[in-house]
């Protein structure tokens, strides 16, 4: 019995709990996620890991940070596909939440209220600086929220936007360094339309 009744009827006399890392692209998100998720293992605890099935910039089965680390998840159509599949785990990670439906919030809190531990990335803005699909119902439900910060590419400073090079109005474009760059709020709007 590795992942032992005990082990799951401990977690349950804990609770759930939803926590969420989020901040602009090339923050460290995802190596985030990866690095609790792993922790979780070491920890042999059951982990079951979901990305949005639209997401498949590095992989179309793993999640993969922008330094290249990575964790294999399975990929997805909709929130309420991760309620099903992700019953009977003691910790449920998700990444690019910000591409979910509006039924991700509703589908954490039934898991953290089942006692599973719900550890969730995603971006908290999207490129025009306003807030970005699921994550402020997220963010608001969440016991631990975890802001992380990349570089402003311009100045230096801590960057919270994702500035769009790419020429295009579409609320969701996939891409990397070749479509956004982070900067600072000083920064961004210094070059954006707002």
């Amino acid at each position: 019995m590795l992942f032992s009744e005990h082990n799951f009827k401990r977690r349950k006399e804990l609770g759930g709990s939803i926590e969420i890392i989020c901040g602009s692209m090339f923050s460290g998100k995802t190596e985030e996620l990866i690095r609790r998720l792993r922790r979780a293992q070491i920890a042999k605890l059951n982990v079951e890991i979901f990305k949005p099935k639209t997401d498949t910039r590095y992989d179309e089965t793993s999640v993969v940070s922008h330094d290249l680390n990575s964790i294999h998840s399975t990929p997805v159509e909709s929130a309420n596909s991760i309620l099903l599949l992700g019953a009977n785990t003691e910790v449920v990670g998700i990444d690019e939440a910000q591409f979910f439906d509006d039924e991700l919030p509703d589908v954490c809190n039934k898991l953290a209220n089942r006692g599973i531990r719900v550890v969730i990335a995603g971006l908290d803005m999207d490129f025009q600086g306003r807030p970005f699909g699921p994550m402020p119902a997220l963010m608001s439900i969440a016991e631990l929220v975890t802001k992380v910060h990349a570089v402003c590419v311009q100045c230096g400073g801590p960057a919270t936007y994702s500035y769009r090079t790419a020429a295009s109005e579409a609320k969701i474009l996939l891409g990397e360094k070749e479509s956004y760059e982070p900067r600072c709020r000083m920064c961004y709007n210094s070059s954006s339309d707002i």
